[in-house]
Formats: structure tokens, C-alpha cells, sequence
């Protein structure tokens, strides 16, 4: 169940925060924020999603923190984009925005019609991504959870 929190006293990434993000060399961030979306996102494809996905770039911007990460759907995974790669769809929204959404805390349609969710690009392809995580059952943090709770089960010899 999707809540509504939008609040007068949302949190922004400070300008000076930031300006020091974007000094941040891109490329180590996309292979990162490439692995979370498998780790947590990919498992939960349907195959003609997939299918749809391959060989598109998606470039994700947290406008406050003057990050984006861009990936590419190959060999059946998301991977980072070379820095440069010009992205088919851009989605923007504070890292706060971004976190009440993964949280499903926050509605995208809310966000988007408030103007706190841009979306630059193909339309269609953003349609395809939105639908396609509306659909996701459970919120994309305890996903990551589950995901994370069985990598670190196998160091300490859990299985």
C-alpha cells in the first residue's frame, strides 16, 4: 500500500554535498548502482520485460546529489554504461524521492504530476520501467534485505 508523504519539510541534499558528488568520478558509481539493481530488481524481471530492456540505457539522476548512474539491460543483467553513453531515458527526482518510491512510501504518479519526478526521453521505455516496478511486490528494501542477508549468510557458512 502506497502512502502518501509529502511533506512541506522534505529533506534536500545540501548544495555544498552536492557539488562535492559531482566531483566524484562516474564510472566506479554506474558499475555499483548496476550491481544493487541486479542484486535486488533483476530476479524480479518477467522474461518480455527483459526481452524489452536489452540493449536500452536508463540513466537514473539524483538532482540534489548531482549523481547519475546510466546502465544498459546485456546478457541478462544490468550493466554500467561507458562514461559518455547518451542515455534513451532520463528519470530525475530528489535522492529523498528516490528513496520514499524504492521504499514504496511514495506514489510515481504523485511525484510526477507535483513535478519532484522528471522523466526525459522515451516515453514509451519510461512507461515500460514504471509499470514494470509497480508491479514488484514487495518494496525494493527489503528486497535488498533478502538479497543481501543470503550473500552475507554464505561468508559465516549459512546456507
Amino acid at each position: 500500500m502506497i502512502k502518501n508523504t509529502m511533506t512541506p519539510n522534505q529533506f534536500i541534499i545540501p548544495a555544498p554535498v552536492g557539488r562535492l558528488c559531482a566531483l566524484l568520478p562516474a564510472y566506479p558509481g554506474w558499475v555499483l548502482f548496476a550491481s544493487a539493481l541486479n542484486l535486488v530488481v533483476s530476479r524480479n524481471l518477467p522474461d518480455d520485460v527483459k526481452q524489452a530492456l536489452t540493449g536500452r540505457r536508463l540513466r537514473i539522476t539524483a538532482t540534489d546529489a548531482n549523481l547519475s548512474f546510466t546502465v544498459e539491460w546485456r546478457a541478462g543483467g544490468f550493466r554500467a554504461c561507458a562514461p559518455g553513453a547518451m542515455p534513451e531515458l532520463t528519470i530525475s527526482a530528489s535522492a529523498q524521492d528516490f528513496l520514499l518510491l524504492a521504499r514504496r512510501q511514495e506514489d510515481p504518479d504523485t511525484l510526477f504530476f507535483s513535478r519532484r519526478l522528471g522523466m526525459e526521453g522515451d516515453t514509451e521505455l519510461g512507461l515500460l520501467v514504471k509499470n514494470t516496478l509497480d508491479a514488484i511486490e514487495v518494496p525494493v528494501f527489503e528486497l535488498g534485505r533478502t538479497a543481501l542477508g543470503r550473500v552475507f549468510g554464505r561468508f559465516g557458512g549459512k546456507r
